[in-house]
């Protein structure tokens, strides 16, 4: 199918458009610019070219990567010379309306979004959709950038309606103008990524955003989200609230990835989409049988010496650390925890007070852990502080005894060691794999 140019776009097209960061989601928008018959040109702080007073004249139109902050230098400068900004989300979504609309058959588009678990909730739905036989895409923050999905949407023959369950992260909620969805899960809210929007109540504003883009009667969100609303005075539908904290338990869950916290109360907010739109509740509960949790999300990795092993590399914020950590506190389970990375903000002190009670024993690794290690003192919290994640992997094997769990859920950011949390929960799975080889010959490591 021929994939128009949206009419609020087209006098922008005239002149190549900037685009800001070489990275999927720029690449896919590069590509879609070439789908439409209009030239895109990368900038890139790493791999270049730079974009300066010079650039402005040649463009109208700059589209940029979650990546780039609202008041990055780019597009300060592109704003003060008259150019128009907006973001990969934002753009890619005004060519998606227009191809669906094109089709004239059902389409949604389903935003999820939170602190913690909007990429499980965004994947079980989309698999869930599939299982059901509907045409489902996972896209936006996980998946695939909206403008690849435009890209080759336009180049299939499928005509079913197409669903998309598009994760928003707080990154592209912060400059959203144009895109609109048909509903909005919103899982959870916690402090998280204060380093870039500098408070907890720009945080939620942030994500607070989704909510003007959606029909009020289509917007589901979890109680500590409604909270977290009162709290910063953001109006939200009141029915739109789930009970999410009360017990619900149900024999079709047992032995499925939802059938405790926090992942029980994703299905929840599913469940209640699932039936608002006229959809088998029976055909989300089988679903649910099927599914798997992607990797590095809490996931057992080996039992060596009767002790297990568990990676939640996923954990990049305090709220998802102390979910794991209540995790093995149902089961009385002890833990020897591998914590730290690079700092994203928030109340060192009160998340290590909170955690303290839970830990047998904490090992530290990355940038944070000399600001966590007289935090952990102060807390009575046994600690040692480790090069790399591998010492950390040996050193907690010495000191764990059988029965108890040796969790890496590091609470920071990758970037400070890896390139991103999978590879950080690779190279973990492959200390452990290295110990189970060999639990005996354990490596002598320098302090």
């Amino acid at each position: 199918m021929k994939l128009r140019v949206p009419f609020i776009l087209e006098f922008a097209l005239e002149k190549p458009v900037a685009v800001f960061g070489a990275g999927v989601s720029g690449r896919a928008v590069q590509a879609l610019l070439e789908k439409v018959g209009a030239e895109g040109r990368l900038y890139d702080e790493v791999s270049g070219p730079e974009f300066g007073e010079a650039q402005c004249a040649e463009h109208s139109l700059v589209v940029f990567s979650p990546g780039f902050v609202t008041d990055h230098r780019w597009l300060v400068l592109a704003r003060e010379r008259g150019l128009w900004c907006m973001g990969e989300l934002d753009f890619s979504a005004l060519f998606w309306r227009g191809l669906m609309e094109a089709r004239s058959v059902r389409h949604e588009l389903v935003a999820v979004t939170g602190t913690n678990g909007k990429t499980t909730l965004t994947e079980f739905l989309t698999h869930a959709l599939r299982e059901n036989g509907e045409c489902a895409h996972a896209a936006g923050n996980i998946g695939k950038p909206l403008a690849q999905l435009v890209v080759e949407s336009a180049a299939g023959k499928d005509e079913r309606p197409q669903i998309v369950i598009c994760e928003v992260s707080s990154f592209q909620a912060e400059s959203l103008q144009h895109f609109r969805a048909d509903s909005l899960l919103w899982t959870n809210f916690a402090e998280d990524h204060l380093d870039r929007h500098g408070s907890l109540e720009q945080y939620f504003g942030a994500k607070a955003r989704l909510l003007a883009a959606v029909p009020a009667d289509s917007v589901f969100i979890g109680a500590c989200v409604a909270r977290a609303a009162r709290q910063f005075e953001q109006a939200v539908p009141p029915y739109a609230t789930m009970r999410c904290e009360s017990p619900f338990f149900s024999e079709q869950l047992k032995g499925t990835f939802c059938e405790g916290p926090p992942q029980q109360d994703n299905f929840r907010l599913a469940l209640s989409w699932w039936w608002r739109s006229d959809r088998s509740p029976e055909l989300l509960y089988q679903a649910a049988q099927s599914f798997s949790v992607g990797p590095h999300r809490l996931s057992p990795v080996a039992t060596v010496s009767g002790v297990s092993y568990w990676n939640d590399s996923k954990a990049t914020n305090f709220h998802a650390v102390e979910q794991a950590l209540a995790y093995f506190a149902r089961a009385q389970t002890p833990v020897y925890l591998i914590l730290g990375g690079r700092a994203k903000g928030g109340d060192l002190a009160g998340f290590v007070g909170r955690i303290a009670a839970r830990v047998r024993h904490a090992f530290l690794i990355g940038e944070t852990a000399p600001l966590l290690a007289p935090l952990c003192a102060a807390q009575g919290l046994s600690y040692e502080s480790c090069d790399s994640l591998e010492e950390a992997v040996w050193a907690a094997s010495r000191a764990a005894p059988p029965a108890s769990a040796i969790l890496l859920s590091p609470g920071f950011a990758s970037f400070d060691s890896f390139r991103n949390y999978q590879e950080r929960g690779e190279a973990f799975e492959a200390a452990v794999r290295a110990l189970a080889a060999n639990p005996h010959q354990v490596p002598h490591f320098s302090i």
